[in-house]
């Protein structure tokens, strides 16, 4: 496996996210729960909604469409319409960097 750098820990806030696009992968949402770093797929499994763009709570992210909340730490889908979980990854944190295995 492979790191992959995504950003430098100072560009997400504790309790944010941010969305990146690598090459060969989906977008990508990472979040920062209180200086632990969490990458999942960005594109909510229900709709084509960003996660990003959702409300953090709790360790969980709400899709800003429908309102389907997954847990950030497992991708797990934890209420209806969505019953897909999203893809987690790898998290790392090398140097500054935020980043996956690949």
């Amino acid at each position: 496996m492979a790191f992959l750098p995504l950003c430098t820990t100072d560009e997400i806030e504790a309790g944010a996210s941010l969305r990146v696009e690598p090459d060969n992968l989906p977008p990508l949402a990472i979040f920062n729960l209180d200086g632990e770093y969490f990458v999942i797929n960005d594109t909510c499994s229900h709709g084509d909604a960003s996660l990003c763009d959702g409300e953090i709570e709790d360790g969980e992210v709400e899709c800003p469409w429908h309102n389907a909340k997954f847990c950030i730490k497992t991708g797990k889908a934890l209420t209806f319409p969505a019953v897909e979980a999203q893809k987690t990854y790898l998290t790392r944190v090398v140097d500054g960097k935020v980043g996956i295995e690949v």
